[in-house]
C-alpha cells in the first residue's frame, strides 16, 4: 500500500511570500528528491490563510520510517529550522493508505 507524509506549517502573514517563493524554488523539489516521494504537491489552506500542505506520496509503506532512520527527513528539518528560525511552526502526519479512487 501506499503512504503519504503531511507537513502542515503554520506561516505569519508577513512571511507568506517569502515562504511561498521558497517553498516553491528550493524545499519543495529537494524534499521530493532527497525523499525519493513519487508526488509532491503543495498549497495553502482556504479556511486558515497562515495555514500551507505539502503531501509527500510514495508507493510503500515505510518509507516515511526509511528517511527518518537514515537522516534524510531530519537533514531537511534542520535546513527548514535554518531558514525560517521558529518563526514557521509545523506538524507531520504519516497516512497509510487503505484506498485510492482515481477518475480520468
Amino acid at each position: 500500500m501506499m503512504e503519504t507524509l503531511i507537513v502542515r506549517a503554520v506561516v505569519p502573514a508577513d512571511l507568506r511570500d517569502q515562504f511561498d517563493l521558497w517553498y516553491e524554488a528550493e524545499h519543495l523539489p529537494e524534499a521530493q528528491d532527497a525523499f525519493g516521494a513519487y508526488e509532491a504537491y503543495r498549497g495553502w489552506s482556504d479556511d486558515n490563510p497562515d495555514v500551507h500542505f505539502a503531501p509527500y506520496r510514495f508507493s510503500e509503506t515505510g518509507a516515511v520510517d526509511r528517511i527518518t532512520q537514515n537522516g534524510t527527513l531530519g537533514v531537511l528539518i534542520s535546513k527548514f529550522d535554518a531558514r525560517w528560525q521558529g518563526r514557521v511552526t509545523r506538524t507531520r502526519d504519516v497516512i497509510q493508505v487503505r484506498q485510492s479512487l482515481a477518475s480520468e
